[in-house]
């Protein structure tokens, strides 16, 4: 099978990753892709992390017990990890091989629902050019949260609704080479894209969900998945 289009056309190869066996995904959260090329799928199976060289050969996994479930991935251009846990309510900044350096929000302990607290169910995270985090939350949020590169909450924005700066699950996020933020509101089938602080600059309304998307930074090698859903997942 050959998917995309133009100069961007791929074949798909369901059977690229060799799992060990008895091991399953059950469902993908999220892939990131490291400076050597290592693949790592962010997964809700027992094995939450499951690392592979680019053929596909099983290398290692890792986070099992810490993950309740996983949802979004970005890797950082110094190879550093972000996890975003939508079932357990944070996001983790680790390495490669899953030490913790720094964690947003509590596990287990959701914020309120709507009530524009960091976080009910977040889902992605991005990182400006500068190092800030944007994280996008969620399902039980219409937010999207601004942090500074060690973890101090600086803004959030958005509220629920169909008008501009209004989210209808707030389900990804990133930021491209000039900070500016790209954010995919999903229910209400668009991207809208704001300046670093938040201010709404434009909308561009797709025929389908949009679930993910990419935006590439020079040599940052973003780990949104380029993805559109008919279904909420």
């Amino acid at each position: 099978m050959i998917v995309g289009s133009g100069d961007y056309r791929y074949e798909v190869n369901a059977d690229w990753a060799k799992l060990p066996d008895g091991w399953s995904f059950k469902e993908v959260g999220g892939v990131g892709v490291d400076s050597n090329d290592n693949v790592y799928v962010f997964n809700r199976g027992d094995h939450p992390m499951m690392v592979f060289d680019r053929e596909g050969n099983f290398l290692r996994s890792w986070g099992e017990g810490q993950y309740p479930r996983a949802h979004g991935v970005h890797i950082a251009p110094d190879d550093t990890m972000f996890l975003t846990d939508d079932g357990g309510h944070f996001v983790r900044k680790v390495t490669l091989d899953g030490k913790v350096l720094l964690e947003l929000g509590v596990p287990g302990k959701p914020a309120p629902y709507m009530s524009g607290e960091p976080f009910h169910r977040c889902t992605h995270t991005a990182l400006s050019p500068q190092g800030d985090i944007y994280v996008s939350d969620g399902y039980g949020n219409s937010r999207v949260h601004k942090y500074t590169p060690d973890g101090k909450l600086v803004l959030s924005w958005g509220e629920p609704g169909t008008g501009e700066g209004e989210f209808n699950i707030v389900h990804n996020i990133c930021c491209d080479a000039d900070g500016w933020v790209y954010v995919a509101d999903r229910e209400n089938h668009r991207v809208q894209v704001f300046d670093g602080n938040g201010k709404f600059q434009t909308s561009g309304r797709t025929c389908i969900v949009r679930a993910g998307f990419a935006c590439h930074m020079g040599t940052n090698r973003s780990s949104m998945s380029a993805r559109s859903a008919r279904r909420p997942r």
